[in-house]
């Protein structure tokens, strides 16, 4: 249907996960999943594997596809009508692969990097302390750094994956300077999964069940210097460029939510009430008017988004933050207008309808709740416009009346306009 979106190359990945989608997994594995049957879904990381879809953008070399953002938005589309938790396994490669790719070593993604798009290994990023998500730099994880090797000490909460997982991606404080710059203070380390590293609680999840998300403790854990990914105290170039991977998988798994909507439209294809189709009632055909037009909207600033960072678009990164706060309230927004249009029964476990209002509830949170991405947005938007350099139309000179002696901000400007000569001051004296 959006085909046109896509190229050739783009259009047969999608294609090709649209089968998977539908014909590799079991509606009873889903249910599994949601009543934490599975810790955590290996059989379906190894099912990708099988088809080569655990490295959609990264090189051939290591295993991958060499495919564009595009591409793996699309990708990503289809398999998020699936649930979150199968979502994030789905793109857990892409966020922990990024890092990988981008600043290890050969030796790193020979050891790493190859085994687990092939399905091998399982990963997760260690990110998110108690005492804050968002709050990156806060970290208090240490990881001192002893002759050839670290010694990890700390806890990470909310880690997709903490069970189930091989090796984890974790940021530490390294730095212990009280000096130092806070873009200095972090690293990002390997950890492989062993003696000192334990899951001490699963979290009871209002939904993305089966994931393994838990809280994970390191005591006194012994890390190679070798797993060191980028520099030392460089961790913060390593997570500037991860957020780009985390939001934008964040955003184009929600555009998912039209299984939702195809559901609720078939509902009211054959629910009937007062004598007719509830289709027939503008009540509900507008609200499945105002959903299509909701989701068509995401996915385009999603597929944007896409598009930006493929071209390296200087302001990839504000649009890519609000690719991730639009795409996911406007998954919120769908969802609860297919529990509206089917009542009563969408609020029972008879549809999977409530599960999907479970799921994507917790978009609007992780990877940077919308108010981050708002402070993202408008901070970048600010530079944009004030600091780099502006080749459109200053809009403030188009005035009827333009005078400069009220366009004052500071008691200060006030008293610089007044000691202008006017000529100085009367923009209509000139075109420029």
């Amino acid at each position: 249907m959006y085909g046109f979106l896509l190229t050739t190359e783009e259009r047969a990945l999608r294609d090709e996960v649209r089968r998977f989608v539908r014909e590799e997994i079991s509606s009873e594995f889903l249910r599994k999943m949601d009543r934490d049957e599975i810790m955590y879904p290996r059989d379906f990381v190894e099912r990708l594997a099988e088809y080569n879809l655990r490295g959609i953008r990264f090189p051939k070399k290591w295993g991958g596809r060499e495919l564009s953002w595009v591409a793996e938005v699309a990708a990503n589309e289809e398999i998020g009508c699936l649930g979150m938790a199968l979502g994030c396994a789905f793109v857990m490669p892409s966020i922990v692969g990024e890092a990988l790719n981008f600043f290890g070593t050969e030796e790193q993604k020979e050891k790493y990097l190859r085994p687990y798009l092939a399905g091998r290994l399982v990963a997760a990023e260690a990110l998110t302390e108690p005492r804050g998500g968002s709050d990156f730099f806060g970290a208090t994880t240490k990881a001192e750094l002893v002759g050839d090797h670290f010694i990890l000490n700390g806890q990470k909460r909310f880690v997709v994956g903490a069970e189930g997982s091989d090796f984890f991606l974790v940021y530490c404080r390294t730095n212990f300077d009280a000096d130092a710059p806070k873009y200095g203070r972090i690293s990002l380390i390997i950890v492989e999964n062993g003696p000192g590293i334990e899951t001490e609680y699963h979290y009871g999840l209002l939904g993305c069940r089966g994931g393994g998300t838990g809280r994970l403790v390191f005591r006194n854990v012994k890390v190679p210097r070798e797993n060191l990914v980028g520099e030392l105290h460089g961790g913060a170039w390593c997570f500037n460029q991860m957020m780009i991977p985390e939001r934008l998988t964040s955003a184009s798994g929600c555009l998912g939510v039209w299984g939702a909507l195809d559901l609720a439209v078939r509902y009211s294809n054959k629910r009937a009430a007062f004598g007719k189709l509830i289709r027939k009632y503008q009540a509900v055909s507008f609200m499945v008017a105002d959903s299509i037009a909701t989701l068509d909207a995401a996915r385009g600033i999603t597929y944007m988004a896409a598009r930006a960072v493929d071209e390296n678009a200087p302001n990839r990164r504000r649009i890519v933050s609000e690719a991730k706060k639009f795409a996911t309230k406007a998954a919120w927004d769908v969802v609860n207008n297919a529990m509206q249009i089917m009542g009563g029964i969408g609020y029972t476990d008879v549809y999977p309808i409530e599960r999907a209002l479970r799921d994507v509830r917790l978009s609007m949170i992780w990877t940077g709740t919308s108010q981050i991405m708002d402070l993202m947005i408008q901070h970048e938007y600010y530079d944009e416009v004030l600091n780099q350099p502006y080749d459109r139309r200053h809009m403030e000179k188009d005035a009827m009346h333009p005078d400069e002696s009220e366009r004052c901000f500071t008691d200060e400007d006030m008293w610089e306009v007044r000691s202008r000569p006017v000529s100085e001051t009367d923009d209509r004296q000139t075109f420029e």
